[in-house]
């Protein structure tokens, strides 16, 4: 009999996934890092007892989080990712031929080195693109010193504790806000609203004083178990959430993305949320 992994997460509740082979158990400076391998879910990333990613399910969270900013905003050259060292954002991101640099920013460099050696699928070349510039800082510190500006600012984080806990307070998101340019885009990461309801409305109290156009989107990432996972979204104006369905495929089609879970009518129907999800934004 394999293994059990049994994830820390939460105090009610909890997922276990067989541990059919352990690939790596280290812990950097900063976190407890493992990867095995799971039957269903392939490779298995966690950080601290929370499962991070697996090669099964991550293309729904990094589709999500990555095309849906992007084509929306339907011209954005400069992008910054805040966190993603399994470089699955990256790799959504530089998919847009049309992007012309991506800053990604990650404090632990042993994140990104192991997830060369043993995620990568994930990455898929993204960190040999040479429009990629990789920083190896703390996310909330790089805010605050940027001068650059970015049409969209993705938060790919960890939950709200550890090295993650300053990527979710109000002067971060004043920060980045500050750094988008003109017509710009931020989404975050914000949990499952079911289990983790506090970081869901702690940000969208933040992105309320901080936007003209705020609130979230929903998708169901089977490994971020407990219902469907909420993706913050703060932008300078209204118009790239209201940009119609068909100017998104117009957009998706001039990409030339072959997209496994990302679709147009997703992109919309995302933003229609269930009475609870709701009942969290101020």
């Amino acid at each position: 009999m394999s293994k059990r992994f049994v994830e820390t997460l939460h105090e009610s509740y909890a997922q276990s996934l067989s541990v059919d082979k352990v690939l790596y158990d280290n812990a950097s400076n900063l976190q407890h890092i493992q990867v095995f391998e799971n039957r269903r879910f392939g490779r298995v990333l966690t950080l601290d007892g929370v499962v991070q990613t697996t090669q099964g399910d991550e293309f729904i969270y990094h589709e999500m989080l990555t095309h849906v900013p992007i084509l929306a905003h339907g011209n954005a050259r400069h992008i910054l990712i805040v966190g993603g060292g399994d470089g699955g954002m990256a790799r959504e991101v530089l998919r847009h031929q049309s992007v012309e640099t991506v800053t990604m920013v990650e404090i632990d460099e042993r994140v990104i080195a192991f997830s060369k050696t043993y995620l990568p699928s994930l990455s898929d070349g993204a960190f040999d693109d040479p429009r990629l510039n990789l920083v190896i800082a703390d996310g909330a510190d790089f805010m605050i010193e940027s001068v650059d500006k970015f049409d969209v600012i993705i938060i790919d984080s960890t939950d709200p504790i550890g090295p993650g806990e300053a990527l979710f307070t109000d002067h971060f998101y004043s920060h980045a806000k500050n750094s988008l340019a003109g017509g710009g885009v931020m989404v975050t990461q914000n949990g499952v609203p079911f289990l983790q309801p506090d970081e869901l409305r702690s940000t969208m109290h933040a992105f309320q004083r901080l936007f003209v156009d705020w609130g979230c989107y929903t998708a169901c990432i089977p490994t971020y178990a407990g219902g469907p996972m909420a993706f913050g979204w703060g932008a300078l104006s209204p118009a790239p959430r209201n940009v119609s369905v068909d100017m998104l495929r117009e957009r998706l089609t001039a990409a030339r993305l072959d997209l496994a879970y990302y679709t147009p009518d997703v992109h919309k129907a995302a933003f229609s949320l269930p009475r609870y999800i709701e009942k969290l934004l101020p």
